[in-house]
């Protein structure tokens, strides 16, 4: 086989490549087109297996193609590979869209059939006239959406930490990260579908020295997240050459895409004196290989449109006082964070990090409604160019009937302090506000005027039913200055005259959330809102978990529903361009206190962990 080629015949050969499919460089004839036909294919190929029905490569007028068979009402044709409404199709099977194709594919062998695909040739001059036109339309959109994904991905460069790589920190610790699935509030977080290890994608080849780019075909070895460990087809057990990357970036495509958009398809230098004949290899690897679906960047594109835009006015918490709102305008939108711009801040230094789902933002007119403090803006006249968001756009909070038996002032129960997240503290209903929402105090700690109260609804995952902490096993924090220890209710109601709210008013709903304890993930440090941290999931009860930030003490560690749209699968910052904060460095086990203190007072100067004072309850949180 010749291995050099003058410059007339590489003009020559790229052409073929462009009309092969699974075209090679550097000499590969027998992958090309036009050494081989159908029959000298069956000669020559004879170890490759049968295709079964479920091989995810289809071809449509000369090119290889995805898509996901038999699901949403939709099934690919074994014969022709027209993609069409599942119930239109012949026989029980939904095999095939005709009666001729379903003939044609018996009369054909399965062999001769999947290299026809593989390279873009029609199995029968019967298939070639069954090729519909919607398919085609498919493909169009299909390549416009891919333009626009690409066009994001070079108007926005992925943010990376130096010196820290997730893939390095899942392999070096063993550890493993909760899926996408855990977080319906982050992109792909409700479409993820079956991406799992073992599926075929098509990412560039960076084991070649050819100066133009190209592709090959990799397998999903591990998943952390929207980050995958991929391994090149062809090295089975080696992982010398294994690579993380984000499954949802711009250069990670479905099998096929390479095929559809002219893209060669080239081995690995390292492997490439393996096999003869790299087609025949294609066949037996992907028979049967699941792949991601063809509009999966459509999917990713769709899942990263935020409906909150800058010059938007909302109501947000007053961060000095968390018992009022305030006016804020959205300033910026990353990966749906919002960066809010208190209405009064002539130099826009005063800000608030929250997600747009977060349950601190409403509409305006939000607190009049519900008979909740708010602080008006001082200003004469808002800027004309900012406008009220639609109510549509905020969470809706769960519709309760508040019957004669409901929330009463004076209660006692057990809730987060949200100046101190470490902390489940003894508690008290302060106010019942309108539509669900309860004002709250933390016993031993309040404000006289009662500055530090909070709002919480009653559906909140945050509050609880006296005794929680003590079934499950949780440390409650006394109020401040009780010296009755170890705390107990029934003797803390008896001395302050005082009830306990009713069990039954709590949310009890438990979701299938899937988190595992020592989960990997990318966690905000509420105490800092504009931070996404490296954290762990150290304990989980029920829907509540433990949130550790990776290299901090304990002390800084955060209660956090597993719902909350404040946790973020490993590769968020990556893909949604937001900057992610590593681990704090751990020198020794001894200086690790100190660094950590250091560093931890640095990013968030109000923090005082268990010890809050009332000056701490006043302070602003930057």
């Amino acid at each position: 086989m010749e291995k050099t080629k003058d410059l007339a015949d590489l003009s020559s050969l790229s052409e073929r490549k462009r009309r092969d499919s699974f075209g090679m460089f550097d000499g590969y004839d027998s992958c090309s087109e036009d050494t081989s036909s159908s029959s000298s294919s069956d000669e020559s190929e004879e170890e490759v297996a049968p295709l079964p029905s479920s091989l995810p490569i289809i071809k449509n007028n000369g090119q290889v193609y995805t898509y996901p068979d038999g699901k949403s009402g939709m099934a690919t044709c074994e014969m022709c590979g027209m993609v069409g409404v599942r119930d239109a199709f012949y026989s029980k099977t939904k095999r095939f869209c005709s009666v001729s194709c379903s003939r044609s594919y018996s009369s054909n062998s399965k062999k001769a059939s999947i290299l026809a695909r593989l390279q873009g040739k029609p199995p029968t001059k019967k298939a070639k006239v069954l090729q519909k036109k919607p398919l085609v339309a498919k493909l169009a959109a299909y390549a416009q959406y891919k333009a626009t994904l690409k066009n994001q991905s070079v108007n926005k460069a992925p943010v990376t930490v130096e010196g820290f790589s997730w893939g390095n920190y899942i392999t070096s610790n063993n550890t493993a990260a909760a899926p996408v699935t855990c977080f319906r509030h982050a992109p792909m977080g409700n479409c993820w579908g079956d991406i799992a290890e073992g599926v075929r994608v098509e990412v560039p080849n960076t084991d070649s020295n050819l100066p133009t780019k190209v592709f090959w075909i990799s397998g999903i070895v591990k998943l952390a997240g929207f980050n995958a460990l991929l391994r090149y087809e062809g090295f089975e057990n080696d992982s010398s050459l294994d690579f993380w990357c984000n499954i949802c970036g711009p250069d990670v495509h479905p099998v096929g895409w390479c095929a559809t958009s002219g893209k060669p398809l080239v081995p690995p230098q390292t492997i490439q004196h393996k096999y003869t004949n790299w087609k025949a290899f294609l066949v037996k690897r992907l028979t049967g290989a699941k792949t991601l679906p063809p509009d999966f960047s459509q999917k990713v594109s769709e899942s990263m449109q935020y409906p909150f835009k800058p010059s938007m006015r909302v109501e947000v918490v007053d961060k000095t006082h968390l018992c009022r709102t305030r006016v804020a305008v959205v300033d910026s939108v990353i990966g749906g964070r919002l960066r809010l711009v208190y209405e009064e801040s002539e130099d826009k230094t005063d800000d608030f990090w929250c997600h747009m789902y977060s349950p601190l933002i409403h509409p305006i007119g939000w607190s009049r409604s519900i008979g909740h403090r708010f602080k008006r803006t001082d200003i004469l006249k808002k800027q004309e160019s900012n406008y009220d968001a639609p109510s549509h756009l905020f969470t809706k909070v769960k519709d309760i009937e508040q019957g004669s038996e409901w929330f009463k002032e004076g209660m006692k129960l057990e809730a987060i302090d949200p100046l101190n997240l470490s902390a489940i503290c003894v508690a008290t209903i302060r106010k019942v506000l309108a539509d669900g929402y309860l004002m709250i105090g933390i016993d031993g700690s309040e404000a006289a005027d009662g500055s530090d109260w909070f709002c919480y609804h009653a559906s909140s995952p945050s509050i609880f039913p006296v005794g929680f902490c003590e079934i499950n096993k949780i440390e409650l924090t006394p109020p401040r200055g009780y010296t009755k220890l170890p705390f107990k209710w029934f003797d803390y109601l008896r001395e302050t005259g005082s009830i306990a709210a009713p069990v039954k008013l709590f949310n009890k709903e438990v979701p299938n959330h899937g988190f595992r304890v020592g989960m990997k993930l990318e966690a905000v440090d509420l105490m800092e809102p504009r931070l996404v941290c490296v954290a762990t999931v150290t304990r989980i009860i029920h829907r509540l978990l433990r949130i550790h930030f990776d290299g901090w003490e304990d002390e800084y560690d955060q209660w956090v529903d597993c719902e909350s749209s404040d946790l973020y699968p490993v590769g968020w910052c990556q893909l949604t361009g937001y900057q992610l904060q590593p681990p704090a460095p751990q020198s020794n086990k001894d200086s690790q206190s100190n660094i950590s203190k250091q560093k931890k007072k640095s990013k968030s100067q109000p923090y005082k962990g268990h010890k809050k004072s009332q000056e701490f309850a006043r302070v602003t949180i930057d």
